[in-house]
């Protein structure tokens, strides 16, 4: 039963993908012999105002090449995803459920965080081949909740969990923030960021029931340790200021984070029989919040296009820096913060 819904699931994704990226092509292919021909001069044109055979086959090659990746990579993505999350646990009809106060909201925040970072990526992909600018906002932009609405629909018919209303709202939002700065500024002026840093603990009982939710490996604690988790909203205050003397790179910091959870919304667990196998109900759960300076990788200078992606990208990942907490009514100076 499971392996025959992940057939169809893995087919929808991936036809889904193909016509998307046929869209894409089909319009791109009609756009560009649109501007060859027409007698428009005002029409916009991203590459030159006068663009030869050999420009616009060279954006068709690469439109070809960037839509091959997308099909290519969401699709190993989507297999290893069901290889690591799905293919254990039991399918079902599908079906909703609210999770909106699990894990504190880091949950939702992780789902925006993510959808903003797969939509910044796409969109950079786009750039580099040489497509309009509005099509590629769009395209690229919306890419991530796309992607991740079918992830959704996975949960939707997993007995385990179900379609999360909560989880697609932010969805929408970590690539409508990505969309709405891009056409408002044409950059990102607040820049979404994630930093990690692994948890341990002395505690046996608590390694213990770390490594059943959360997975032993650092890259599983990676993916699902709420607890290592950091999220920040960076802004860019040169951008704000145009006319100021600060450094270009200097970003201002705002995130935030959680501690003492080893479970959705208690620190309980049960096992199938619903006897309570762990109780930690003496380990306080609470937000943390974070000031901290922060650097704009996408201001670095540079002349080769392939570096400049690359820089844009590494954007979404918060450098380590002093930083001013609060949290359990407390204020403290962390000389480092991941």
């Amino acid at each position: 039963m499971a392996s025959h819904s992940w057939t169809f699931k893995s087919l929808f994704s991936f036809l889904m993908l193909m016509i998307a990226a046929f869209l894409v092509q089909a319009q791109d292919t009609l756009w560009y012999k649109t501007i060859l021909t027409s007698p428009d001069t005002s029409f916009k044109i991203p590459l030159c105002h006068n663009p030869t055979i050999a420009e616009y086959n060279k954006v068709r090659r690469r439109t070809k090449i960037i839509a091959a990746t997308n099909i290519i990579g969401y699709s190993a993505a989507m297999a290893g995803l069901y290889a690591a999350w799905y293919k254990n646990y039991p399918q079902s009809n599908f079906h909703t459920f609210n999770d909106n106060k699990e894990w504190k909201g880091i949950d939702k925040i992780g789902h925006a965080y993510s959808t903003y970072a797969e939509s910044k990526a796409s969109m950079e992909l786009w750039r580099w081949t040489g497509m309009e600018r509005k099509k590629r906002i769009w395209i690229g932009g919306m890419s991530g909740a796309v992607y991740h609405t079918v992830i959704e629909t996975l949960d939707g018919f997993s007995k385990e969990w179900g379609w999360s209303w909560g989880d697609f709202g932010a969805n929408i939002l970590g690539s409508g923030m990505l969309v709405a700065q891009e056409l408002a500024w044409d950059e990102q002026r607040i820049q979404f960021k994630f930093s990690f840093h692994h948890k341990s603990y002395n505690d046996p009982t608590l390694i213990q029931r770390s490594n059943k939710i959360f997975g032993a490996s650092t890259a599983e604690r990676f993916l699902k340790d709420y607890n290592g988790q950091t999220y920040w909203l960076s802004a860019n205050l040169k951008s704000f200021f145009p006319k100021s003397k600060l450094p270009a790179w200097l970003q201002i910091s705002l995130g935030t984070g959680a501690e003492g959870m080893f479970g959705a919304n208690e620190n309980i667990g049960k096992d199938v029989s619903g006897t309570i196998n762990f109780s930690r109900t003496d380990i306080k759960r609470y937000r943390q919040w974070y000031l901290a300076p922060d650097l704009d990788l996408t201001k670095i200078k540079t002349n080769r296009k392939g570096i400049k992606v690359a820089l844009n990208i590494l954007n979404i990942v918060k450098f380590p820096m002093p930083s001013l907490e609060y949290s359990n009514g407390k204020l403290r100076v962390n000389a480092i913060t991941f």
